[in-house]
């Protein structure tokens, strides 16, 4: 019997060479490669926001030692403010990251290995460190986050315009003004504001 030409015919398979020819046709590859750059332009995108975001706004950094104790221990990470400084003067109390100043890079220090003290005098205030006391200006500095009174004697010196006086929190085994100097301002790479890490210390650096 023939076969009936009103019955509805059954659609033919795709062969396997028209999906391979479909997969590997151009339009294929220009929408593959389409989708891929427009993720490689979102990915450009973001790295270049975090660059900027680390070099002029905030970067973060870790403790390599004790000189900050109790404040900052070895291994504590920090988010450190690098624009506050452009409209904010630095205080006497400031957490500060800076790089080495000029007499320590004399003596061989990289420029890349930056230091974190606390600023303790001004511009044209006198430091002095005489029986365990620091004198800021002749008065007593008072304290609270000191782990143990200085063991040496200093001073009087004199901050002169352009410089800070910074001193790590534990004196007796910091490397800061009291052995190398004065800070010239230009050096500080920013404030530290924020600890991080570990979660159990999470909070403000003051």
């Amino acid at each position: 019997m023939a076969a009936d030409r009103n019955s509805p015919q059954t659609p033919a398979e795709p062969s396997t060479s028209e999906v391979d020819a479909e997969l590997s046709s151009p339009s294929r590859w220009r929408s593959l490669w389409q989708g891929q750059r427009e993720n490689l332009k979102i990915l450009g995108i973001a790295l270049a926001i975090a660059l900027v975001i680390r070099m002029f706004i905030a970067e973060p950094r870790f403790i390599p030692s004790d000189s900050m104790a109790p404040t900052l221990h070895v291994g504590d990470r920090l988010i450190v403010d690098k624009v506050s400084t452009l409209w904010q003067p630095l205080h006497r109390g400031d957490v500060v990251v800076f790089e080495p100043p000029p007499q320590l890079q004399e003596i061989g220090y990289d420029v890349r290995q930056a230091f974190i003290k606390r600023v303790i005098a001004e511009p044209g205030q006198t430091v002095r460190v005489s029986g365990g006391q620091v004198y800021i200006d002749q008065e007593p500095l008072q304290e609270s986050y000191l782990l143990e009174p200085p063991s040496y004697e200093m001073g009087p010196v004199k901050v002169p315009p352009g410089y800070v006086f910074v001193m790590g929190d534990n004196r007796n085994d910091s490397n800061d003004s009291h052995v190398w100097g004065v800070l010239p301002k230009e050096n500080v790479i920013g404030r530290a504001r924020v600890r991080f890490w570990p979660l159990d210390r999470f909070g403000t650096v003051g």
